[in-house]
């Protein structure tokens, strides 16, 4: 038999669990980067001497991930196993703005060869800038060329962004032009999160605009000052919590640590991978 008092006591008990579940659904879940990677050319000096040594303890950091032109050793096949024995993923390469189809076909051979399945062009102009409307209309032509031949090879195509796409032309932003004339199932951007600020502009405003268009994020640091110098990721004045906190929300996988002009590739690759593996977002 249950007494008005056990009703009470047990209404009571519903009650307060039925508050502690909600309680703690209601509290800001917290992500972590699962991996993150690296752009070879970060150590590009470093891996003139032994190789294998730098790349293994690149992958003690906690990198898991690697962005790199080519290969090191004796072939192809012999650098992708030591990869995938220290746990090391090759994910992108990169190609020629400019190459002709023989040049893009040894490209897509080799980067098919590394197992990856990304194909970068890291600088998709035909001149240095600032970009005038014009020539937008022969990059944005370009890239759904480049777009179109990367997928016939089975792969991903992305362009990489610098600061001088912020610059205003005749109308607008050359890089508001390239992403809304250029095919959004074909053409993908790997964006620089540093040169977006760099040209003034908002990092998390460029990500939210192109939601889908971003398949990896360059990460590396501003330093403090008016030169607005490059700096390694963590140690600078950008905050990469809402920049992830969204990446994470639209399913960005792949996060690369650069710094141009590094002094110290392998100190840069420590201290990231530190800031990285702590950042909750």
């Amino acid at each position: 038999m249950i007494t008005r008092r056990k009703f009470i006591t047990g209404s009571a008990a519903v009650i307060a669990s039925a508050a502690f579940v909600t309680d703690i659904f209601s509290i800001p879940q917290q992500n972590r980067l699962k991996d993150f990677g690296f752009i070879s050319g970060i150590i590009g000096s470093e891996l003139k001497g032994d190789w294998k040594a730098v790349l293994r303890m690149a992958a003690s950091f906690g990198y898991t991930e690697i962005e790199t032109g080519g290969f090191l050793g004796e072939s192809a096949e012999s650098y992708l196993a030591f990869l995938k024995e220290i746990g090391l993923k090759p994910i992108a390469g990169g190609i020629n703005f400019t190459a002709t189809d023989e040049e893009l076909m040894k490209s897509f051979d080799l980067i098919s060869k590394l197992g990856m399945k990304i194909a970068v062009t890291y600088w998709p102009w035909y001149t240095g800038g600032p970009f005038s409307l014009d020539e937008c209309k022969r990059s944005a032509e370009r890239l759904n060329i480049l777009g179109q031949k990367c997928h016939e090879n089975g792969l991903t195509f992305c362009w990489h962004n610098h600061d001088k796409e912020f610059i205003p032309m005749e109308e607008g932003l050359p890089f508001d032009y390239l992403m809304a004339n250029t095919d959004s199932k074909l053409v993908k951007c790997e964006l620089d999160i540093y040169w977006v600020a760099k040209g003034g502009g908002d990092p998390l405003s460029v990500l939210k605009k192109y939601r889908g268009r971003y398949n990896i994020l360059h990460i590396k640091d501003m330093a403090p000052g008016e030169a607005m110098d490059f700096e390694c990721p963590g140690s600078g004045i950008i905050d990469f919590r809402p920049i992830f906190s969204e990446a994470y929300s639209q399913g960005i996988n792949h996060y690369m640590v650069e710094r141009d002009n590094v002094p110290d590739g392998i100190a840069c690759l420590r201290s990231a991978s530190e800031y990285l593996k702590n950042l909750t977002f």
